[in-house]
């Protein structure tokens, strides 16, 4: 330590050799403001140490650099609708329209020229009754037909033709709901007769609105002569019938009783519905037809759930089938297809590595993707990506630092990105010898 003499002797202090007191005290005073002086510049330097070594043990670390690569979307394959190979077919597909669109699925198989249509002929017969005589709802009977002894006569005449009848006692009553369902669940050809005749007052009048009707909703391709179907001159091709089973739909007395398995009436006693396919697949009518092998035809609806939240709604016509069984079966396999257009496809694997961090001082770490996912999509939807990446602020393993998102139609689907192996921190060493770093 630099004694009271030394420092006498640096500044050149005398105090024998000046003994006058003043000038001793302002000697005194130099020496005393060179103290001070000197203790400011070690304590301005210790602080300035200090504080560098504060800050460097604090400052904001550099972010870590993430190197990625990009995720492919898987391709989509479009659907394989199954189409009966006999005959002719058209179907529309609605609802899901995220999916299917505003309009739906139309899907065509076979020309689109009139071929005999047997009884769907019935479904146009109810049509046009009901055209002249409304019914306001399924449960609404309508008016009472009481039938004659030429409405009774008709059973033998059918009966004669191998068609299918039901019985008709002279003098009884039935309700239109009733006699419409007779016609329409057996498929009985002298309740169409009769009823067709009741709403117009004869087979011509009817005839005559019948023509009238098609025209009206533009069925210029639909030919009908009689009310039942036996005849063969009764055609329409697919592309009317489409509409025809529309309308169809659309009625609630017709839709319902085309959605009746079985019903037991005064009268006619216990009726059976010709088409059998009802309840399975989602079925849920329209009608049978058919003149012998070769000439089966269905006019149908159906309701198939999907996993997107809202069902589809067919409506779809074949004909010229060659036997009831294949054609339903045939039918079962298109509704299956359309069905199965609707699918999961797996998007990525769990641990699936997307990318890495590397950082300023030397650690690193991996970017994987956490969860396996998969999406719903509709045929070949294509399958949009994005990817958002943030960098890490707790430099851990398993810290979420961003999201892959893929998207197909309405649908979404993510999976979160993830830090795997703890990205360490700098030692204290690193930080203090590396200033430059820190400051970016």
């Amino acid at each position: 330590m630099t004694s009271m003499n030394d420092l006498s002797e640096l500044f050149d202090i005398d105090e024998q050799a000046t003994p006058d007191p003043a000038v001793s005290a302002a000697r005194r005073r130099r020496l005393w403001r060179a103290l001070i002086i000197v203790a400011a510049v070690v304590l301005v330097i210790a602080a300035s140490i200090v504080g560098y070594v504060v800050w460097a043990l604090n400052a904001p670390l550099p972010s870590p650099v993430a190197n990625t690569r990009s995720l492919t979307a898987p391709a989509t394959q479009p659907a394989a609708f199954a189409l009966p190979a006999d005959g002719a077919t058209a179907v529309t597909v609605t609802g899901a329209p995220g999916y299917l669109g505003a309009d739906g699925l139309h899907l065509t198989a076979g020309d689109d020229s009139p071929r005999p249509i047997a009884s769907i002929s019935k479904i146009i017969t109810a049509l046009v009754v009901l055209d002249a005589h409304p019914l306001e709802s399924f449960s609404d009977p309508g008016p009472t037909i009481t039938f004659s002894k030429a409405d009774h006569d008709l059973y033998d005449a059918y009966y004669v033709q191998d068609a299918a009848i039901a019985e008709m006692p002279t003098g009884s009553s039935m309700s239109l709901h009733d006699a419409l369902a007779t016609m329409l669940i057996p498929s009985a050809s002298n309740y169409a007769d009769a009823v067709s005749t009741w709403a117009y007052g004869s087979r011509r009048a009817f005839l005559a609105a019948t023509d009238d009707f098609l025209a009206r909703e533009g069925l210029t391709s639909t030919t009908i002569v009689e009310p039942t179907g036996l005849d063969e001159r009764n055609t329409s091709t697919p592309s009317d019938l489409l509409r025809i089973g529309q309308l169809a739909a659309a009625n609630p007395t017709i839709a319902g009783i085309a959605a009746t398995t079985d019903l037991t009436l005064d009268g006619p006693g216990h009726l059976t519905n010709t088409n059998t396919l009802l309840g399975e697949g989602g079925v849920t009518g329209l009608k049978t037809g058919n003149l012998g092998q070769g000439t089966f035809s269905l006019l149908f609806t159906a309701t198939v759930g999907t996993s997107v939240g809202e069902p589809l709604s067919f409506v779809g016509v074949t004909l010229g089938g060659t036997t009831r069984e294949s054609q339903d079966a045939a039918v079962l396999r298109l509704l299956d297809s359309v069905r199965a257009g609707f699918r999961d496809v797996p998007l990525v694997s769990g641990g699936t590595l997307v990318g890495s961090y590397t950082t300023a001082w030397g650690s690193s770490a991996q970017l994987v993707v956490a969860d396996s996912a998969s999406i719903r999509t509709w045929s070949d939807t294509p399958i949009a990506i994005s990817t958002d990446i943030t960098n890490p602020t707790e430099y851990r393993d398993g810290e979420q630092v961003g999201t892959i998102t893929w998207t197909a139609g309405p649908a979404t689907a993510s999976a979160a990105l993830r830090v795997r192996g703890t990205i360490d921190p700098p030692t204290d060493w690193w930080r203090l010898t590396h200033p430059d770093q820190l400051l970016g």
